[in-house]
């Protein structure tokens, strides 16, 4: 009976719409913030404070949608405050030289805080802007995959050519190409002539802009409404998404699709509820939702575990001064 229970909850799962779209939101959402953290490791930057950056981002987004009422202009605003806002840690850690992790971490206290003090008036007022879904025409009626993937609104589009932007440039491009030197070899790349402190600094402030655009999204779409604590920890399951990915953009995106798919996937249990008369269109299986809200971050650190156990015999594939202060005098 348990086993059948269980088949039958999968089934209800597998063929609920609303579902699959918290899916794609959720990995959209984390798949912007492990983008743009991506792109500061690659350059030697550790930056912890991605769930700081994203609740400023969701405040300002929030914010600017309701003084602008259009979501794409609030989404723009809150990736250049965010970015600006990420400047904090870029001097701190890379003009100055403070130790990464302590610089990160400040931050994401940092920004939570000022996101909790600054957004108290903003908790009862209504959204002033969303993103609406985009239809595609005929593709939106494929069964399956069209009311989901080809129903999406923009800002799935608009990760998904980041995404391959980022790829491209990191791995096509000299630019790229310097990046990852510095990444690397701060020394190295300095000596080539590459501007280490300059790089450094505009790959933490890409960092934050795209931070930014996951914390608009997150009040522009996914849960279009403003409280302190609306991030939630997704900024540590994006920071965990790097490792998992490999600093590896594509591979960043199926971790966000997975994780956004446990995220999705933990209000169903919330309540037993029934689509119809039918006992196969009800979820039956009686599952704590306390512990269904915690598998995506119990398997954020079961996944940091087992890579890092697997990692002790085999070369690291982590860029190799990540987190490593650089001064011209030192060499």
């Amino acid at each position: 009976m348990i086993i059948a229970g269980i088949l039958g909850d999968l089934q209800v799962l597998l063929t609920d719409t609303g579902m699959w779209v918290n899916l794609l939101e959720f990995g959209i959402l984390l798949y912007l913030a492990a983008l743009g953290e991506v792109i500061a490791e690659k350059a030697g930057v550790l930056n912890l404070g991605v769930e700081g950056m994203m609740a400023v981002g969701a405040l300002t987004g929030y914010w600017a949608g309701i003084q602008t009422g259009s979501p794409w202009a609030a989404a723009v605003i809150a990736a250049l405050a965010v970015a600006i806002f990420a400047m904090v840690h870029g001097v701190v850690s890379v003009v100055m030289g403070a130790d990464q992790v302590v610089s990160g971490l400040a931050l994401t206290i940092l920004g939570l805080g000022l996101a909790a003090f600054l957004g108290t008036d903003l908790v009862s007022q209504p959204s002033g802007a969303k993103f609406s879904d985009l239809s595609l025409g005929a593709l939106g009626d494929i069964p399956g995959v069209g009311p989901t993937l080809f129903s999406m609104d923009g800002m799935g589009w608009v990760a998904l050519a980041l995404g391959f932007i980022t790829w491209f440039v990191l791995n096509r491009t000299r630019v790229g190409l310097n990046l990852r030197a510095v990444g690397e070899s701060a020394a190295t790349a300095d000596a080539a002539g590459t501007p280490v402190v300059a790089t450094r600094l505009v790959a933490v402030a890409i960092g934050g802009a795209f931070a930014g655009l996951a914390g608009a999204y997150l009040t522009l779409k996914v849960t279009p409404s403003w409280n302190e604590s609306i991030v939630g920890g997704l900024g540590w399951i994006a920071v965990a998404l790097v490792i998992f990915g490999a600093w590896r953009p594509g591979r960043v995106l199926i971790g966000a699709l997975l994780f956004g798919g446990l995220i999705a996937v933990g209000p169903r249990f919330q309540t037993r509820r029934c689509n119809g008369d039918e006992i196969t269109d009800c979820i039956t299986t009686e599952i704590n939702p306390i512990v269904v809200s915690m598998l995506p971050y119990a398997l954020t650190i079961a996944v940091l575990v087992l890579l890092s156990i697997r990692s002790r015999n085999r070369p690291s594939v982590a860029p190799a001064a990540i987190g490593q202060a650089y001064r011209r005098e030192e060499r």
